[in-house]
């Protein structure tokens, strides 16, 4: 009988294309300048063929730089994946102490959101079981951007463009009667948002349930991230607009912004 391993014992992938990955990127991370493929075949054990044929496709990825014929180093899309772990990680650290403060003051749920293409994720949450909403969506929970209070925070940092490409890509699919579902009516409702500084979801996602929303910026003043409150329908008061904005201020001085 096989004892499982140690929990905190390195686990080998199951794919072995992924696992000759990983090799190849351990290798190029512990060189300074680009490396020939003959030396990455060295360190890893593959087969100068095999080597090859998988740099290729991370080329294609961008997860790899073919700086000249022959010679190799990591990719941009390493670094820009790499910031957006950075980026969610640091925002949810600097948010955790004013996300408690705001729910303490205003009774009701607070949720920290990120968006991950045409959907935002759930990263973080304060509330109680007498905040008076029920709490559907999990911590990574997913909604789709024009339903939600930050999702709309998310695309009215779009250009038109791209809003009408996520029109087209989603088919601005409702949940609720109040849902937006109209291309006009979307652009109508972030013009509002450009120009008010926050967001609203008018029981769109869920009815019974509103939800008031701020955008948290980094230090060059992008959105990635939002703070909304959320309470039932009948008792979201817009006293809160004021507090909400300054604790989403609060967070994005402490990730960078000025």
């Amino acid at each position: 009988m096989h004892s499982d391993p140690s929990p905190s014992a390195p686990r080998t992938p199951t794919i072995q294309v992924i696992e000759r990955m990983m090799a190849l990127i351990d290798a190029l991370s512990k060189e300074r300048d680009p490396v020939s493929l003959k030396h990455i075949a060295q360190i890893t054990g593959l087969h100068s063929s095999t080597a090859h044929r998988i740099l290729n496709d991370m080329v294609l990825a961008r997860f790899v730089d073919r700086v000249e014929p022959g010679r190799y180093q990591l990719g941009m899309r390493l670094l820009e994946l790499g910031n957006v772990v950075k980026s969610r990680l640091s925002v949810r650290d600097a948010a955790l102490d004013p996300m408690r403060a705001l729910h303490k003051s205003t009774g009701q749920t607070v949720n920290l959101s990120v968006r991950q293409g045409d959907e935002i994720i759930y990263v973080e949450r304060a509330y109680n079981e007498f905040s008076g909403v029920q709490v559907v969506r999990a911590i990574g929970g997913r909604a789709p951007l024009h339903l939600t209070s930050v999702g709309k925070l998310f695309l009215s940092s779009d250009d038109p463009r791209q809003v009408r490409s996520y029109a087209m890509r989603t088919g601005l699919s409702g949940h609720t009667p109040n849902s937006i579902t109209e291309l006009t009516q979307l652009e109508r409702e972030l013009s509002l948002v450009r120009a008010h500084g926050y967001s609203r979801d008018n029981e769109e996602l869920e009815m019974g349930v509103r939800c008031i929303a701020a955008a948290i910026r980094d230090d060059g003043g992008k959105v990635v991230a939002g703070l909304s409150l959320t309470a039932p329908a009948d008792r979201l008061n817009d006293a809160w607009i004021g507090d909400l904005r300054a604790t989403a201020a609060t967070i994005s001085a402490a990730i960078g912004a000025r």
